[in-house]
């Protein structure tokens, strides 16, 4: 059995080694000749995953049993119209995938719905009387990117304008959403829905850079401190989405924000989340959602139990000054004493950084992982102040000053 990976990222790399473990031959598809995954594949094409023609020549040339994405909404659209195409499996339909990927279909569909989300436009050229009613501050964004690329947040109506224009060009559709800013705490919501019914995997507060008016995420902290009132609204808004969008057997990552007992969902797809979420997930819920992915492209039903780990858990996303990378410092080290349980480079020696734009500039990551609030405060400190991105020129570029350590 042969099966296509559309990109080859550290998520990708996860799938990878478990598809051979079951015995299946690996062909991954990347734009990217130096992607993490790609040493581990026995096959490497170098097509971007949003080449629907080119992925569909690999996939034909190759003669694979199926085509698979996780942990990215644009790719999973690629995937499930080349399997429904090809008549290859996917555990979503083309018509689903574009809705789930789609922030215009999807903003309507919520609408429909009465799923609670923010005031919005969208459109490919900007009018002043589109917005009528809004207020600001507003947000932009692509309704087909990812990342976080082309996501502003604006005060005035000249910003507006720029910053719409900018996403437009950043869409591949060019179209992009104008949408009212919503308060609140972001949540990063990892379900599985297993045959119709919404069942939650984890919750986790999202923090982001912190004076940018982009939406970058920087940190990642489990569990969110929600009430039982709370946890249970949030499986409600989760169900609530399942069924508009007629979802059976999926994975489905949603952003929302709660301020005080309200909730917006900000956006939703049905994948794993992106990240480090390949790991974290298995190791909160003891559900592995990358192994269910292949599970339900295979024809198998995989089975969530309902487990929650009793521990606190911060995912640190590092980020550089300008520079060009040489080597990471403190890694191993704070590995070796137990200050972190994990951590990953994103980028290799050479890399060339520049101004901060989306998640994809990250350098590295590091989690720590405790039983107490103190003693994952405590961690935390030491290994943000240890950890070290040296350039070529000598110099640390990590933005140690992004890192917080205060109490959750």
């Amino acid at each position: 059995m042969r099966g296509l990976v559309l990109c080859g990222g550290v998520s990708q790399r996860n799938l990878i080694e478990e598809m051979k473990r079951r015995g299946i031959e690996t062909i991954v598809a990347d734009r990217n000749e130096h992607a993490p995954a790609v040493k581990y594949a026995d096959k490497f094409y170098p097509v971007s995953t949003l080449d629907v023609d080119g992925i569909r020549h690999v996939a034909m040339e190759e003669q694979v049993d199926f085509v698979i994405s996780v942990c990215a909404d644009q790719m999973l659209l690629v995937a499930a119209q080349v399997c429904e195409e090809l008549g290859l499996p996917c555990y979503i339909d083309y018509e689903t995938a574009k809705n789930v990927s789609n922030k215009e279909y999807m903003k309507k569909i919520f609408v429909e719905h009465d799923i609670p989300t923010a005031k919005y436009m969208v459109g490919s050229t900007f009018s002043e009387e589109d917005i009528q009613g809004m207020q600001f501050p507003l947000v932009t964004k692509p309704v087909d990117a990812y990342s976080s690329r082309g996501v502003k947040k604006v005060e005035t109506m000249e910003e507006l304008k720029t910053a719409f224009n900018d996403a437009v060009q950043i869409s591949r559709t060019h179209s992009a959403v104008i949408e009212e800013f919503v308060g609140g705490d972001e949540m990063s919501v990892d379900i599985y829905v297993e045959d119709g019914t919404a069942k939650i995997l984890c919750i986790r507060v999202l923090d982001k850079i912190p004076g940018s008016t982009g939406f970058i995420i920087c940190r990642g902290r489990y569990p969110a401190p929600l009430s039982h009132e709370m946890y249970d609204n949030v499986q409600k808004v989760g169900q609530k989405i399942a069924d508009a969008f007629g979802l059976t057997n999926t994975p489905m990552l949603i952003q929302m924000k709660i301020d005080g007992d309200k909730i917006r969902v900000i956006e939703f797809c049905a994948r794993t989340g992106g990240g480090i979420k390949y790991r974290l997930l298995p190791i909160v819920s003891g559900f592995n959602v990358v192994n269910a992915v292949l599970d339900l492209t295979l024809g198998e039903k995989p089975h969530y139990n309902g487990y929650h780990l009793d521990k606190y858990i911060v995912d640190e996303f590092l980020y550089c000054r300008p520079g060009v990378l040489d080597h990471l410092e403190g890694f191993e080290e704070l590995l070796a004493e137990g200050i972190i349980s994990h951590y990953d480079a994103f980028k290799a020696k050479g890399h060339a950084f520049g101004e901060i734009c989306s998640s994809g500039d990250r350098v590295a990551y590091f989690s720590v992982e405790a039983d107490t609030q103190e003693e994952l405060e405590r961690k935390h400190r030491l290994a943000g102040e240890r950890v070290r991105a040296i350039s070529q020129t000598g110099e640390d570029l990590i933005r140690h000053e992004i890192i917080h350590y205060e109490k959750y």
